[in-house]
């Protein structure tokens, strides 16, 4: 088992709201994705909105598993974690309870997700725990050249799958709408302003936020492509839909084929988090990070030492 990669901020935390600019987001390392794949978007659809919330980089934490994908930490410039596979959740989980007060992010794709970390995901969603999750969902395993995924269509040749999937994929939408995921929504690379919307939605509601974008994977999945996805995708919010509506969220998160819709599908209010529920985070004593270990400072110095 490999130790987690951190990243910080690199710059001092002080600087004032008004000196903020898109650049302020841009990490030290630039993306090596593959030209013209679908998170370049993603991860300047990010920069963007925490821009446009006004969050410092040291006020937010991106934690990230294994994957194309979950490389994202490194290419953004505040707090990260780079993980192991399909444990996002369950670091970010610590994270969160640790210091309640840092905006939490998880990216990463519908392998490390959906598949490897599919129990961590539903049991995040039932305790609606105040994380944002961004999943790059490009239908394939990308890092590893190209095997199904557990979003990969029926019938999908690829790689693992030479005469294509018998398996019925996952459909993450309604599956997290009835798993206590109180911020469902969808965005796609090709459609970058509204994907700003719905991350920005994601990260200021209070409670459990999936993100699920189609983010195409230009060298191994030669199905679902942005060609394919664009006369398809339709935004929800111009249609009309309610996403206080459980089963027309639901109804509408089974839709597949000539139309597939994009936007909010679901936002629930009245579901206390985690950490509202949480007492000994509410005891004015404030984050657990920051208050004193009860142990001698010279065994307190040796157990962060060994831990780093």
């Amino acid at each position: 088992m490999s130790a987690a990669i951190v990243t910080a901020p690199s710059f001092a935390p002080a600087t004032p709201p008004g000196q903020l600019t898109k650049d302020t987001y841009k990490g030290r390392i630039d993306p090596d994705w593959c030209p013209g794949c679908g998170d370049f978007s993603v991860l300047a659809a990010l920069q963007t909105a925490l821009y446009e919330l006004g969050l410092k980089p040291h006020q937010v934490l991106v934690v990230s598993g294994i994957g194309c994908s979950s490389n994202l930490p490194g290419f953004i410039n505040t707090y990260g974690l780079h993980t192991l596979h399909g444990r996002s959740l369950a670091v970010a989980t610590g994270a969160k309870l640790g210091h309640h007060e840092l905006k939490v992010i998880c990216t990463g794709g519908d392998g490390d997700g959906y598949g490897i970390g599919g129990n961590h995901f539903v049991h995040t969603m039932r305790r609606n725990l105040d994380l944002t999750y961004i999943v790059m969902d490009n239908q394939i395993y990308g890092l590893t050249t190209g095997q199904v995924s557990p979003t990969s269509v029926k019938g999908m040749k690829t790689k693992s799958t030479p005469h294509g999937s018998v398996e019925n994929p996952i459909n993450p939408i309604p599956m997290a709408i009835v798993g206590g995921a109180t911020y469902v929504a969808r965005a796609f690379s090709g459609q970058q302003k509204h994907m700003i919307e719905m991350i920005k939605g994601a990260i200021q509601h209070k409670g459990f936020s999936l993100v699920d974008v189609f983010s195409p994977c230009v060298t191994y999945n030669k199905d679902n492509t942005y060609q394919w996805f664009k006369p398809r995708v339709k935004i929800l919010e111009e249609s009309g839909h309610d996403p206080s509506d459980l089963h027309q969220a639901i109804d509408r998160g089974f839709q597949w084929g000539e139309e597939i819709p994009i936007g909010l599908f679901w936002r629930r209010t009245d579901l206390p988090t985690l950490e509202d529920q949480e007492p000994v985070l509410h005891d004015g004593q404030g984050p657990l990070a920051f208050r004193k270990l009860g142990i001698p400072n010279e065994q307190a110095q040796a157990l962060i030492a060994e831990l780093l």
